[in-house]
């Protein structure tokens, strides 16, 4: 069946070890892989950015829907790595120097990831000098930056320029998010993009690489 309506409601209900259980039930059961990815578990994800959007759910929804993303995901990956499934696009992200907080960040990695995307999560208060060095190796389409504080935030220019200085700007595409930012500091310090959300940070990366939201 290529449709799993109880993994589907596991993940939107925010149950992890219920969907990783059920993930490893379908594959039991002969479910391809990516299509268990494709037509339930993105779809779901999907279901749970609406309800933010609309109000019903909440952070705290949101974090727990993006757990049981990470949770389904755990059995396919090795299934994957083996088929040499290519993911939907190369994301490195990070939060910038001077910022320990990583709850927004994190939840929009478990988003990303379970949208499709191989994310490189650098951590929290990463160098500029650290995001240009990532960017080298892992070639990635778009690089996340996360601040939540005022004084912190500065550090997303400053990763910016860095990365331009390095002569790899025109190479990734830069997508911001964060409590005190707003799309014109966005626009000011030269990204790509800004997420007001996390589900408005995996539609904007959804964009960047063709994929419809």
């Amino acid at each position: 069946m290529a449709f799993s309506q109880r993994l589907f409601d596991a993940i939107v209900n925010g149950k992890p070890p219920l969907a990783k259980s059920f993930v490893e039930e379908e594959l039991a059961g002969g479910a391809d892989p990516l299509t268990l990815i494709s037509e339930t578990m993105i779809p779901a994800m999907d279901e749970v950015g609406i309800l933010f959007r609309d109000e019903e759910f909440f952070v705290p929804e949101l974090m727990l829907a993006g757990r049981a993303m990470q949770a389904a995901m755990e059995p396919l990956r090795p299934l994957l790595a083996a088929a040499g499934a290519q993911p939907v696009g190369v994301i490195v992200a990070g939060t910038v120097k001077g910022d320990l907080h990583d709850i927004g960040k994190n939840l929009v990695v478990s988003m990303l990831e379970g949208s499709g995307f191989k994310v490189h999560d650098l951590g929290t208060d990463v160098r500029p000098q650290t995001f240009v060095e990532a960017i080298r190796e892992h070639q990635p389409q778009i690089l996340c930056l996360s601040a939540l504080l005022t004084v912190t935030m500065t550090g997303m220019k400053t990763t910016i320029d860095a990365i331009r200085e390095a002569g790899l700007r025109r190479s990734v595409k830069v997508l911001v998010g964060g409590a005190p930012l707003n799309e014109r500091y966005a626009t000011e310090i030269g990204a790509d993009g800004y997420g007001a959300t996390a589900t408005d940070a995996v539609a904007l990366a959804r964009r960047q690489v063709g994929l419809a939201n």
